[in-house]
């Protein structure tokens, strides 16, 4: 037995090296002799298997007979580029950048790839019936140089066990390179080389977090994992700090000034950094003046400073569950720049001149000087909007008719409307959980959403729609844009059948688009218990929004031209917007596309990043809010299924864990990936998305922030 495995491998390694050198002279066509000479085969019998290589290869149709015994590669474009998806058994699949067909690499064939590292990969002949697969000859980009784990220390060595699951092996670190981090402790660790012949990871300890378990450490580690910062250079404070405070008499002249207008804000209670301001002003019986005013952040950091630099590096701020990360110094976010209540600030604005029907009859952007009149929270607005009593009632109540006209008109047009349940949490002072809470969209978060969206959309038609060129033939000039594309009708079709379950019809009825069909479901599933796994689905057949300037629309939205202008202060994008829309209202050149579009996908990478994070935070405070209730007996709903089991979601807390299939023990289950249910084969008991079912904790582990559940009945 084991010589025929080795004879096996020996011929399918000489079909591979047979491949190779037709992929690597794709142009000529060869013999078998020829290919025996570049293989160094001289024997007889060995260059008859060389033969019958090459026919199988016929065969499989990668090669083609050009004319009698000489061939040539069909099979063009073998060589793939994608990115590294892991596994739990050390393998991954990498997803192609041309959107074909996964690439299965088994462990041994990674070559150093991590999970989310793009990779080139040679694609194996593939068999009939069977998966595509393949090795990684190259890294073209790594998407980490740096990990996060716990050192573990012997009296022989000192290793880091990584957090993320998708690294298999342990880190050695040799005893000169562990920064004098202590058994036990959170650390960042950098790769510093593979031992190939040991199968061994090697590398330096470069931060220590701290020790394991304690809110800082691991929300540190958190931003570590998904390589984002968790602290601020000196250089780059240093620099903010130089920045003066004053507002030149020179600059003050160059704007329009709003100081005498009625102007405020209003965010969440804990905010500090206040990016956008609205003011009102009545001009007659049914005309009023809205400013819609947003922080002038480019007017303090310059292009190419150290601040500006570290700035566009990060991209955005971070938002965890208990801090803000923010992408600017907080002397600029929370200081400077922060639109705080009865303090000349500087503005880059849109205002628009209204009627009550919230039709726009005229319309200008530029910059401006405010002093916003009061900083409100998002509850304290509600209660005035409730009331009608409080301080600038009159332009709230005002401001919020005309924000519901605006909103109507877009979902009459098509905009979806995704009004999702926000977790939060009541933390001590060292940030353990004590309650989870559930935060909805009042009015007053819907007021502000809707002037900001019409400032966005108005901004990006400025540029998109040529309105400063007077020029019928102008082009666009090179502009950022937020997009989204359409759903992916595979998913919506899923998505469609498992609503089905609830008596809901996601076809679109006559005159309905898609988008309009998805807000007829979220508007009739509201207050339901199937409410929030419905929204989560619905998002799910969405695409990514994404940055580019190549404009596409904004689907979700139903908006034609939409970017990001409302919040500079935390996402680099929008400083982007200010600058480029300054140099063309002034009557500047277009900029390169090519250069703008490198800065768009490194602000959408980071803003998913971001989002990564944020989610890890939430997760690692559900398991950590539970761990005291493992045991006890919950009622959940089936959130999502796959082949290792089915994912439930606690319906009091919306904290969400997993039942493995190898605890389903009443019978075996198989997944059915085309109908996306778990199936006994016995019993034929089955579980789908939505299902409802009593659940009991068995385990909380903050390590993996994971919560596992068993079945105790399905309701």
């Amino acid at each position: 037995m084991i010589k025929k495995r080795k004879v096996g491998s020996q011929m399918l390694e000489l079909k591979k090296m047979i491949q190779n050198i037709f992929f690597n002279n794709p142009k000529i066509t060869l013999n078998y002799k020829q290919v025996s000479e570049m293989l160094g085969i001289v024997k007889k019998k060995e260059m008859e298997t060389v033969q019958n290589k090459l026919t199988e290869l016929v065969e499989d149709k990668f090669l083609a007979v050009v004319i009698k015994g000489r061939y040539k590669m069909i099979a063009a474009g073998a060589y793939l580029v994608g990115t590294v998806e892991m596994i739990a058994s050390g393998s991954a699949f990498v997803i192609p950048e041309d959107g074909s067909e996964d690439i299965f690499v088994s462990a041994p064939n990674l070559k150093h790839a991590f999970n989310g590292d793009v990779v080139k990969v040679l694609q194996f002949v593939r068999r009939k019936s069977s998966r595509p697969e393949g090795e990684v000859v190259d890294i073209v980009k790594r998407n980490r140089n740096f990990f996060v784990g716990t050192l573990e220390i012997t009296e022989r060595q000192a290793f880091v066990v990584a957090d993320t699951k998708n690294i298999q092996r342990n880190i050695f670190i040799p005893s000169d390179k562990t920064k004098e981090a202590k058994k036990g402790q959170k650390v960042v660790v950098k790769i510093s080389s593979w031992d190939d012949k040991k199968r061994v990871l090697l590398g330096e300890v470069v931060d220590v977090l701290g020790d394991k378990g304690e809110n800082n450490t691991e929300m540190h580690a958190i931003l570590a994992e998904f390589n984002l910062p968790y602290s601020y250079p000196e250089a780059v404070i240093n620099e903010a700090e130089k920045i003066s405070q004053t507002i030149p008499a020179d600059e003050i002249a160059k704007r329009k000034d709003f100081r005498n207008v009625a102007t405020f804000t209003i965010d969440p209670a804990d905010a500090k950094d206040f990016d956008d301001a609205l003011s009102i002003r009545k001009l007659n019986e049914n005309l009023w003046e809205i400013g819609i005013h947003i922080a002038d952040v480019t007017h303090y950091v310059l292009p190419d400073t150290l601040i500006d630099q570290e700035g566009y590096n990060r991209a955005t701020s971070v938002y965890l569950v208990d801090r803000v990360v923010p992408m600017l110094p907080e002397r600029l976010s929370n200081f400077l720049c922060s639109l705080r209540p009865n303090e000349d600030k500087l503005c880059f604005s849109a205002v628009f001149t209204m009627n009550d029907e919230a039709t726009i009859k005229d319309k200008w952007f530029g910059r401006t000087i405010i002093n916003s009149n009061r900083r409100f929270s998002y509850e304290e607005a509600q209660t005035i909007l409730d009331t009608g009593e409080g301080e600038l009632s009159q332009e709230l109540i005002k401001l919020n008719e005309i924000a519901k006209k605006l909103r109507e008109k877009r979902y009459k047009t098509g905009s979806i409307d995704f009004d999702r349940i926000e977790i939060k949490f009541d933390l001590d002072p060292n940030g353990k959980p004590l309650s989870v809470f559930f935060k909805e969209s009042t009015d007053s978060n819907k007021l502000i959403e809707e002037f900001m969206l019409l400032a966005n959309k108005k901004v990006a038609e400025l540029i998109g729609k040529c309105e400063l060129d007077n020029s019928r033939k102008a082009q666009p000039k090179t502009f950022i844009y937020r997009i989204h594309d359409l759903p992916n009708p595979d998913k919506y079709n899923a998505f469609a059948k498992f609503v089905r379950k609830f008596g809901l019809d996601a076809t679109p009825k006559r005159k309905e688009n898609v988008s309009q069909s998805i807000n007829r479901i979220l508007e009739t599933i509201k207050g339901r218990n199937e409410q929030n796994i419905v929204e989560t689905l619905a998002i799910r057949t969405m695409a990514k929004a994404l940055y580019s300037t190549k404009n596409i629309g904004h689907y979700g939205l139903a908006f034609k031209h939409y970017t990001h202008f409302t919040s500079p202060i935390r996402r680099y994008p929008d400083m982007i917007v200010h600058r480029l829309l300054s140099r063309y209202l002034e009557g500047g050149k277009s900029v390169s596309s090519e250069h703008y579009e490198q800065k768009c996908e490194h602000s959408s990478e980071m803003e998913q990043r971001a989002a990564d994070a944020e989610r890890a935070s939430i997760k690692y405070k559900q398991v950590e809010f539970l761990k005291d209730n493992v045991g006890q007996i919950f009622s959940g709903v089936i959130s999502g299924i796959s082949d290792k089991g089915i994912f439930v979601e606690i319906e009091d807390n919306k904290c969400e864990g997993m039942v493995s299939i190898r605890d389903m023990t009443d019978d075996y289950y198989s997944f059915d990936h085309e109908k996306y249910i778990l199936r006994g084969n016995r019993t034929r008991k089955m579980y789908q998305l939505g299902d409802k079912l009593k659940i009991k904790i068995t385990r909380a582990n903050l390590e993996k922030r994971q919560l596992d559940f068993v079945i105790v009945n399905k309701q």
